[in-house]
């Protein structure tokens, strides 16, 4: 299975703001649908709420610590790894990890593949997607966006893939 990370960032690597995305790019959304869409999705609680629904034509597993959260029409994980576990058992051939902050830092270490938009601006973000080395990693993708006329922000999507194998045979011993 395929471990992707999926992610819209500032310049400083800024990803939220009080539970919602600090911009509102279309032509991202409509990507990050494209590219999910049959899969099944990982995100943590707050995320999840923030949506507040399951989005349509994916399976979506919500990581959360409370053992008594219930979340209508989607699957329930207590960790990131109980996660990609219950995705790869369920025949998954790539999961997205759609964030937040704490799941994208739990997760990268697992991940095989990033794809990105980094926006074109600064914002005051307290979260923040975690970095990852360039020594790990080759831009095998990248696609600039210019600014739309219902936007001021332009963007470049990268898709980025590990230069080595994950052994992934940690997450589920």
């Amino acid at each position: 299975m395929i471990i992707s990370l999926i992610v819209a960032m500032d310049q400083e690597r800024g990803i939220g703001k009080n539970n919602r995305l600090p911009w509102h790019l279309p032509d991202d959304l409509k990507r990050f649908k494209a590219l999910t869409m049959g899969h099944h999705l990982i995100m943590g609680r707050k995320t999840f709420e923030s949506i507040s629904r399951p989005l349509p034509g994916r399976t979506t597993i919500v990581v959360t610590r409370n053992p008594e959260y219930k979340a209508e029409g989607c699957l329930v994980a207590h960790s990131i790894q109980d996660a990609l576990a219950l995705a790869e058992h369920r025949g998954e051939s790539e999961v997205f990890i759609a964030g937040g902050g704490e799941i994208f830092s739990q997760a990268v270490e697992y991940a095989d593949q990033i794809y990105l938009t980094l926006i074109h601006t600064v914002t005051d973000s307290p979260i923040e997607f975690p970095e990852f080395s360039p020594d790990e990693w080759i831009e095998v993708e990248s696609d600039e966006l210019p600014a739309a006329s219902t936007t001021s922000l332009s963007a470049t999507f990268k898709k980025f893939k590990r230069k080595r194998s994950v052994d992934t045979s940690r997450i589920w011993s």
